[in-house]
């Protein structure tokens, strides 16, 4: 009797370690090893996903803060409460643009949700310089992470859960 309230604490640290990534556009969710780019198809950054996106507007990949906005507007790293950091990538090899496909409208510190525009991306004007429009999600400490599922691929809404992890 007395081992319920026990039960329930131990419930709930463990949804704690629990954490959801989520489609940051609309479009195909793709594992990340179908990515083009090897720095993040051979997991050098990482685990995650990625996402070919069906329209420009890119949103929040998971709950957290605004760590960095890169310079050139293509990348922008996220810090969850739980301690896990996320590398929003936009589009491969899409540095050497420096910022002109991108509208990119968060700051460093923002606090930021799925349905918190990251940005506005020309898909037309990545097409047109040559450049892969994948958006990746990559997991860049994984150290922090004891597993982690992809659970979705195929077609999926912007701001819909897509894959899972457990904090190490």
């Amino acid at each position: 009797m007395f081992g319920l309230f026990k039960k329930k604490e131990a419930q709930k640290e463990v949804s704690e370690l629990k954490g959801k990534l989520f489609s940051p556009a609309n479009g195909e969710v793709i594992a990340i090893d179908k990515v083009s780019d090897p720095v993040f198809s051979q997991k050098m950054m990482g685990d995650g996903y990625a996402v070919i996106p069906t329209d420009g507007k890119i949103y929040s990949p998971v709950n957290g803060k605004v760590l960095s906005v890169f310079p050139t507007k293509h990348a922008v790293g996220i810090l969850m409460d739980n301690g896990v950091e996320i590398l929003l990538h936009m589009g491969l090899d899409t540095v050497e643009l420096n910022g002109a496909p991108f509208d990119t409208v968060v700051t460093e510190g923002q606090l930021i949700t799925p349905e918190t525009l990251i940005s506005t991306v020309d898909l037309e004007q990545l097409k047109a310089a040559g450049k892969d429009n994948a958006m990746v999600v990559v997991i860049t400490n994984m150290e922090k992470v004891a597993d982690y599922h992809l659970t979705v691929t195929g077609e999926a809404k912007a701001s819909t859960e897509v894959a899972s992890y457990t904090v190490a």
